[in-house]
């Protein structure tokens, strides 16, 4: 019995070092330029310091429960996060309270949590947008934040636990100062925002999930989205809850999908 809990201990540090391994490696492809994602040269200079007392709380918000994307689980099944609030601590500058809810599988849950952000970066080149150049014009740079995130679930639902992991959130300060979400590019196939990296672990220990989340799309999401323009799942996927989404793109099927992803399911 005491061999077999050590298989099962080390078995289950092993998968959180696989999961802690992309966590950081997350984080560190973007500060090194190394990353997947369109995110562009960054000035070799922290601006942390100079920009944290700015309040981030609307970039979390900003978007349509629609068009934020994620998985759980190597089977990249579906699950839906809303950010219900956001409001920055009243005295660390770089803490911000989160309440929010997920759904899997029709299951949904309350979670409160915080996100503590340990970087502000800022990037080489001003974009202009692809539609209208004019819109962003005497803006005074894009940022990006990264950080950390941990968010709990209440402990007496069902099926609950804690999400845990990295974050990075771009923004773009205008030409009043003003800090606004960063969707300059929204236009270009490759946009994403919001991206959240991390685990799921339940509160009993038996089960450490991958879980990650973005708008527009998802990070390190493998082969699930094979979409070009847009978001659009694997057909060997649709059958952990992603049919609705493809039902969008289908005529026949339009109306009922477009309910379903649209549908305030955490009210």
């Amino acid at each position: 019995m005491k061999r077999l809990s050590l298989i099962c201990l080390f078995i289950y540090c092993f998968l959180s070092g696989l999961g802690q391994t992309e966590i950081q490696e997350f984080k560190q492809n973007i500060l090194n330029e190394k990353g997947p994602y369109p995110y562009g040269k960054l000035i070799n200079k922290e601006f942390k310091n100079e920009l944290i007392n700015n309040d981030f709380s609307q970039l979390f918000t900003r978007v349509e429960n629609s068009i934020v994307y994620g998985f759980i689980g190597d089977n990249f099944q579906r699950i839906r996060i809303k950010l219900i609030s956001v409001t920055k601590d009243l005295t660390s500058q770089d803490t911000y309270h989160f309440y929010g809810k997920s759904m899997v599988k029709g299951n949904v849950d309350e979670f409160n949590g915080t996100i503590k952000i340990t970087n502000i970066r800022k990037f080489k080149a001003l974009r202009h947008g692809c539609e209208d150049e004019y819109k962003y014009k005497g803006q005074k740079g894009e940022f990006i934040l990264l950080g950390s995130y941990v968010f709990k679930e209440n402990p007496k639902q069902n099926h609950s636990g804690v999400f845990k992991g990295t974050f990075c959130s771009n923004f773009f300060i205008n030409k009043n100062n003003l800090i606004k979400y960063n969707d300059i590019e929204n236009c270009s196939d490759s946009y994403t925002n919001n991206q959240f990296v991390g685990q799921w672990a339940s509160y009993d220990g038996k089960l450490t999930q991958r879980c990650n989340w973005g708008d527009y799309r998802i990070p390190n999401s493998g082969d699930l989205n094979i979409g070009a323009g847009e978001f659009s799942p694997n057909d060997k996927y649709l059958k952990y809850g992603w049919q609705s989404r493809r039902d969008t793109f289908i005529d026949s099927n339009k109306v009922k999908g477009v309910a379903v992803e649209n549908a305030k399911w955490w009210e």
